[in-house]
């Protein structure tokens, strides 16, 4: 064996070696640097670098959240980009995305809110590799977008209160109970949970018409309360069938609502025509009480599950609605999210959650 080859074997060893100990390094900084920071606390600014993506270059989104294509005619909301006050948020790199979870299946399971983040995901990985080959599927529960270049394959099932609803003859009963369903989520590379408005709806939006828990059967009870028990059994569902060594869990915090002025100090009805997100660190109205209710539960959940708590930085957010400007949906939105958007927020603190 020369003493060349011996050389070059010795050079290219070290050389491993140093990129192993850089590789450690950048995670135990990684995880230093998450550990004291706030990933959601902080606040808006400026970015001429914003939007991420261009609606009009991704085939993924609905009419009611593309904005622009609806006329609204501002467009300095899309330049806002949140910056916590502890660290800094790195930038969504979808190439490395893509790379990270290589051959893996990602869900999002829950209501209009997971499928407004589940489309600024699609998008935002679309925009990363405009001319990766895709496909897209769409169906009752389930619709995916996959990337074929690199075998990742986003989900969505929609289910608004995660528990079961199931046909009898009394008429739609809510099972509080029960999460049959849940077959469906069981197999993927990570999950993101997320539940909560339809629980609040009453009249004819209202998803159900009875709520049973065991054999009690009953009209109607306190949301709140409602809210709890179904959100016990989504967690009992998760410490029972997800092995969090193979699986990584997230709950997608509480989206808030802007329908009454008056919660950040406004004498406007709703949402219509606000063009700036609320500055300082304190919204005018508080959290929702339904962040309780999640926080109780996650606090007693066994298996890891990661809060991406983003009601405050979408609290400040009154202006990034599609109010009017949604497509056919009726009246003013004040619930959903234009994309481009504040939902590419949330998959940037879902992806720095992942790479810190």
């Amino acid at each position: 064996m020369s003493n060349l080859f011996l050389k070059s074997l010795a050079l290219f060893i070290i050389f491993i070696s140093l990129e192993i100990v850089k590789s450690e390094l950048i995670v135990h900084n990684n995880r230093e640097l998450l550990s004291n920071c706030n990933l959601f606390q902080g606040q808006w600014v400026i970015d001429p670098s914003f939007p991420l993506y261009q609606s009009s270059n991704c085939p993924f989104i609905d009419p009611e959240f593309d904005c622009q294509k609806y006329g609204r005619p501002d467009k300095e909301y899309l330049k806002y980009a949140w910056k916590p006050n502890s660290c800094n948020l790195p930038r969504f790199d979808g190439i490395d995305f893509l790379k990270r979870w290589n051959g893996k299946k990602i869900m999002f399971v829950g209501d209009s809110l997971s499928l407004n983040m589940w489309e600024s995901l699609a998008c935002m990985l679309h925009s990363s590799v405009p001319n990766a080959t895709t496909s897209f599927t769409r169906k009752e529960s389930i619709s995916a977008v996959t990337f074929q270049d690199y075998g990742v394959t986003l989900f969505l099932y929609r289910t608004p209160y995660l528990v079961d609803i199931v046909r009898e003859k009394i008429g739609r009963v809510l099972k509080l109970d029960s999460i049959q369903q849940g077959d469906a989520w069981k197999g993927m590379d990570m999950l993101i949970f997320n539940s909560w408005h339809w629980w609040t709806h009453k009249g004819k939006s209202q998803g159900w018409d009875y709520m049973q828990e065991g054999t009690k059967v009953s009209k109607d009870m306190d949301r709140l309360t409602a809210f709890y028990k179904g959100l016990t059994t989504w967690a009992r569902w998760v410490d029972q069938n997800v092995d969090s060594s193979k699986t990584k869990v997230f709950f997608q915090g509480i989206s808030p609502t802007h329908y009454m002025g008056k919660e950040w100090g406004s004498s406007t009805k709703n949402c219509n025509s606000e063009q700036v997100p609320l500055s300082g660190s304190t919204y005018p109205g508080g959290l929702p009480s339904s962040t309780i209710v999640v926080n109780k539960v996650l606090s007693s959940i066994k298996t890891q599950v990661y809060l991406l708590d983003i009601t405050f930085l979408s609290q400040l957010r009154k202006d990034a609605h599609p109010s009017a400007y949604s497509g056919q949906h009726p009246g003013n939105d004040c619930s959903h999210w234009c994309l481009p958007g504040l939902p590419d927020t949330w998959n940037q603190l879902l992806y720095a959650s992942l790479v810190m």
